[in-house]
Order: C-alpha cells, then structure tokens, then sequence
C-alpha cells in the first residue's frame, strides 16, 4: 500500500532560513500510524523502534489529516478495486455504530448523551465505500445522504450498470430519505417501520455486518482518544483504506 500512499503524501518543504520541521522518514511514519490504529496504543506509547519520535509521528498525522491524505489514499485504493471490477455496485448498504470516548473526547450536541457514532456505507461485498462520524445521539437516518454524497466517482471496468439498489433498516425509514434517494436513480429498500419485519432484508444487509467487525476491530477505533474530530475521523478513513487494500492483496494471490 506504500506505493499508493507514497505520491500522495503532502510535500516537505524545509524553510530557506533553517530550522522548523525536520526531515523524517515518511515510509516509518506512515507505519507508526498504522501501528497506532492496528494496536491501539496511545500516541506517548509508540515504540522507539519505529525509529520516528512521538511529535513527528502526530504532527505528520495531524498534517496528513488535515491534507485530505486518509480520503485520497481511500480513492485510490477503491480505484485499484475498481479496476479490476472488484466492487459490486448492484447494492449498497448503509448501517451504523457507537462509539465510546474518553472524556472531553467526543462530539457532543445535547447534555448527557456523550461518545461518537461511526457510519459506514458499503457495495454488496461488504467494501467500505464512504464513512464518517457524529456525536452519539445523532439519528441514523441523519449520515445518509452525507454518506451517498461521499462515494468517491472510482474507476471501474465494467460497461452499463444494473439499476442500484439501497438497504437499510428502520432507523433510515423516512419518506424524505425514500424520495431523495430514489431522485439519484437509486431503489429503496429500507425496512417500514411498524409495517415490515427487516428481515427479508437479512440476507442483503448482513453483508455490512462483517465490515463493521472489520473497521472495529482496529483498536484505536474502539474507544474514542481523540479531541478533534478530525482526527477521529482520518483513524476511520485508514481503517476502511486497510480493509479494502486487504480484498485489494488476495484477489492477486
């Protein structure tokens, strides 16, 4: 993955005068943040082996971040994938989880309702497509036309697609939602609530089931250290560039 990351890492440019930021060994950079989100660890805890110091290491991340890097690397890697017509666009599925935090951690918009929730839209082979956050009693039906909006234009090798489809259970059951997405071409299948059982929609939605397990299973996401959302953000966006660069690696082995 560090030959997609490589070109898109934001430029050094060491100041005409001297001093400032020193030079540092981004391919060991970039493998300490992933060593950061894989383990979990806090950032003061970062081997020495890694041969990068603690500031160097957040500083890159936080100006990687800040650069867009976490989402560009997404692209690209969804662009590979989609290359070699790995991503089944017939169906997307949207679904959500909370998240805890630590305090003074977490995205907060009413009193007592603290901790974060992640969002997680993927195509029907359970590829994370688009991602975000949001403070923990934000309603689900809330991240779906953010996350549609989301969905990188990738390259794919494929001629005229099937028409798309949408599933969702019944927190995204509003009929704002239902004509917004049919308006894109797209069509519904979210669960009716109080009229339909979702589970005719089981053996379509499970499919977003082992993508979360996935993206949770980086420990760095399970409990929220992180004061800016930003960053909390960018550690998801890795997580979902990791877990599409790994179907990414075995469709070549």
């Amino acid at each position: 993955m560090w030959v997609l990351a490589e070109p898109l890492l934001p430029e050094f440019a060491p100041r005409p005068q001297g001093g400032g930021t020193a030079p540092a060994d981004e391919r060991a950079v970039f493998t300490a943040v992933v060593f950061v989100l894989t383990s979990g660890c806090a950032w003061r805890m970062l081997p020495p082996s890694f041969g990068v110091t603690v500031p160097t290491a957040h500083r890159r991340f936080s100006v990687g971040t800040d650069a867009g890097l976490w989402r560009r690397l997404h692209r690209a890697v969804l662009d590979e994938l989609g290359g070699k017509g790995l991503i089944d666009w017939s169906r997307v599925v949207i679904d959500a989880a909370a998240a805890r935090a630590k305090k003074g951690a977490h995205d907060r918009s009413e009193p007592g309702q603290s901790g974060s929730k992640i969002h997680v839209l993927s195509d029907h082979t359970g590829i994370p497509l688009s991602v975000g956050i949001s403070a923990a009693n934000t309603n689900d039906a809330a991240a779906l036309e953010p996350l549609v909006k989301a969905i990188p234009a990738v390259r794919s090798r494929r001629g005229p697609r099937r028409r798309r489809k949408l599933h969702a259970d019944k927190a995204y059951d509003t009929a704002g939602l239902r004509r917004w997405v049919r308006d894109r071409g797209i069509e519904v299948r979210i669960a009716r609530k109080g009229i339909e059982s979702a589970e005719p929609l089981g053996r379509h939605r499970w499919i977003i089931e082992p993508t979360m397990s996935w993206l949770t299973g980086y420990r760095r996401l399970n409990i929220r250290y992180d004061r800016k959302a930003t960053h909390y953000l960018g550690f998801l966006t890795l997580a979902a560039t990791l877990t599409c660069y790994k179907k990414l690696a075995k469709s070549t082995t």
